[in-house]
Parts: C-alpha cells; sequence; structure tokens
C-alpha cells in the first residue's frame, strides 16, 4: 500500500481532538487531478457537511491547471462530493449531533493511484487543552536538542 502524501491539514490536530479517521474518495474532474499531481492543492478552512445524506467538502482549494483548456463549472474552492458508504455517513451525521462533533479534512493523498483524503471525527479544543499542546511542543524540541 504506496501512500504519496499531497497535502496535510496541520492546524486540525492543534485545534481538534480527533477521535476517529476514515478514509474517503473525492469526485473530481480530470483538470484537478493534474493539479492535484502539481501539488497544487490547500486543506487550510477546508470543511465537511453532510446534506441530504451525503457528504462534502467545503473550500478546499485546488488551483486550476495551467495547460487544459477551460472547463465551465469548475472553480478553484468549488464543493466536492466524498465518496463513502451510506452507514459511514449515517454514523457520521449520528455521532455529529449527539455528541456534537465535527468532521475535519486531515489529509489528502495518492494511494494505489486513486486520490484519497482522510477525515477526521474531532471535538473542539479548549484554549487550555491548546496551551497544554504548545507546551508539550517547547518541552519535546528542548529535550530533541539537548540531546545532540
Amino acid at each position: 500500500m504506496s501512500e504519496k502524501i499531497i497535502a496535510q491539514n496541520r492546524k486540525a490536530y492543534f485545534h481538534y481532538e480527533i477521535l476517529e479517521k476514515i478514509e474517503a474518495g473525492l469526485v473530481l474532474s480530470g483538470p484537478e487531478i493534474k493539479s492535484i499531481r502539481n501539488h497544487d492543492v490547500t486543506l487550510e478552512g477546508s470543511f465537511i457537511l453532510i446534506r441530504k445524506g451525503e457528504c462534502f467538502i467545503l473550500n478546499m482549494h485546488i488551483k486550476k491547471y495551467e495547460y487544459a483548456n477551460y472547463v465551465a463549472g469548475i472553480e478553484e474552492t468549488r464543493t466536492r462530493k466524498l465518496l463513502l458508504h451510506q452507514k459511514q455517513i449515517k454514523k457520521l451525521g449520528e455521532e455529529i449531533q449527539l455528541k456534537r462533533l465535527v468532521i475535519v479534512p486531515l489529509k489528502l493523498y495518492f494511494q494505489e493511484g486513486l486520490v484519497k483524503l482522510e477525515i477526521g471525527l474531532g471535538r473542539p479544543k479548549k484554549l487550555y487543552d491548546k496551551r497544554q499542546t504548545i507546551k508539550q511542543r517547547d518541552l519535546d524540541r528542548k529535550a530533541k536538542s539537548n540531546k545532540y
């Protein structure tokens, strides 16, 4: 299982406590795939919604492929559909409503020639949790520098 990471949402791990991870496919067009292969994609600021029993990612920025002819309806931050099983979507919807959790995109990668998106089901961190994360990161960095 060769996995080539294209983009990561590093801030997601800082702002959210990720409880569960799920792999999802994406509905994309040809020029979008070419842009993704060139690493012209950003997950910062994107989020996932469930509408009418379907899962969508919003605000994922994929730069227009410069060598492609103009294709109508392909905008850089358009809403894209996620490919998940109905049971997974139903479970995610229940978790969001009952436990007040959010769905966050974590990373975008190629797996066996297909573009996959890893999404995380998480709980927003409180301010004191974020401070603890920063403190732990600084301690780890200091310990690592003293090691050498």
